[in-house]
C-alpha cells in the first residue's frame, strides 16, 4: 500500500466531530449531562439546584437544545404539574467521554486552578 504524503492544509476537522463539540462545548450542557448521568431523572428545580449558576432562562434553553439533539428526554405526567429530565440512549452512552474529561481534569485541573487563585 502506498503513503499519500499530506500537509497542514489537507487537514479538516470531521464535520461529525465539529457537531458533537458544537453540542457539548456550549456553555452548561456538560453540566447538565454530568447530573443526569449521575443523578438519573431530576425536576427542573432539582437539576437548577446541581446546575447553580446557570439561569433557569439559560437552563430552560439548553435542556431543550439538548432535547432536539436526542441527548435529554422531557417526561410529563398528564393530571400533574410534574416534569422530569433524564437522559436518553444516546445521552447515557456520553459516559466514557464525561469519564475520560473528569481524568483529564484530575490530571491537569489542579495546577490552572492554583494558577487562577494567584491571579486573582
Amino acid at each position: 500500500m502506498e503513503k499519500v504524503a499530506t500537509t497542514e492544509d489537507d487537514f479538516s476537522l470531521c464535520p461529525r466531530f465539529e457537531k458533537t463539540f458544537s453540542i457539548l462545548g456550549k456553555k452548561w450542557n456538560g453540566m447538565i449531562i454530568e447530573v443526569l448521568l449521575h443523578e438519573k431523572t431530576q425536576r427542573f428545580k432539582d437539576l437548577a439546584g446541581h446546575v447553580e449558576k446557570c439561569s433557569d432562562r439559560v437552563l430552560c434553553e439548553r435542556l431543550k437544545e439538548l432535547e432536539a439533539e436526542g441527548i435529554v428526554e422531557r417526561q410529563t405526567y398528564p393530571g400533574e404539574s410534574r416534569i422530569e429530565y433524564s437522559l436518553t440512549q444516546r445521552g447515557h452512552e456520553l459516559a466514557p467521554v464525561m469519564a475520560a474529561v473528569h481524568a483529564w481534569s484530575d490530571k491537569w485541573c489542579d495546577a490552572a486552578l492554583d494558577q487562577e487563585r494567584k491571579i486573582s
